[in-house]
């Protein structure tokens, strides 16, 4: 009987520290992988706007910006992602563009872009992204007025 006490007296004192506070439980302003901190799945972010294509980043070029680190295919665009970087990470963090604009997250893929207004977007796969280019500026508002709210649900 008093295992049984002690048990339920120890449950009761961890209870509040088991429960996620909104802290704990909002994800990450960058959206990475589990196994890694990569973000954009370790592509160049400024190539988008110079190449117009993906283009895998290096270890040898590489920053941490914003809580994950940002990988580059040359020190020239690792120079220009350091002199602003809000000009070439992606909206929303990475996060799927279509997700955000329905209130939840979902990962981004770096193959699945697009640059509409000078900002980078992306979306979890090609077929997101086909019902996402039938609204894309209805889209985009409705992500920007979800938008950081919807990394704390």
């Amino acid at each position: 009987m008093k295992r049984i006490a002690l048990a339920i007296a120890a449950l009761a004192l961890a209870g509040p520290l088991m429960t996620p506070t909104p802290a704990a439980a909002a994800k990450p302003a960058v959206y990475t992988p589990a196994l890694n901190n990569v973000a954009v799945g370790g592509y160049d972010t400024v190539a988008y706007f110079t190449q117009g294509k993906p283009v895998r980043g290096t270890d040898a070029f590489q920053t941490d910006w914003n809580g994950a680190t940002w990988k580059f295919s040359s020190a020239a665009n690792l120079a220009k992602f350091k002199a602003g970087p809000t000009a070439y990470a992606p909206q929303y963090g990475g996060y799927c563009a279509w997700a955000v604009a329905n209130n939840y997250t979902a990962k981004g893929d770096p193959l699945s872009w697009k640059i509409v207004g000078g900002k980078l977007y992306l979306n979890y796969n090609a077929e997101i992204q086909a019902k996402w280019s039938k609204d894309i500026p209805g889209f985009i508002a409705k992500g920007n007025s979800s938008w950081p709210k919807v990394l704390g649900q």
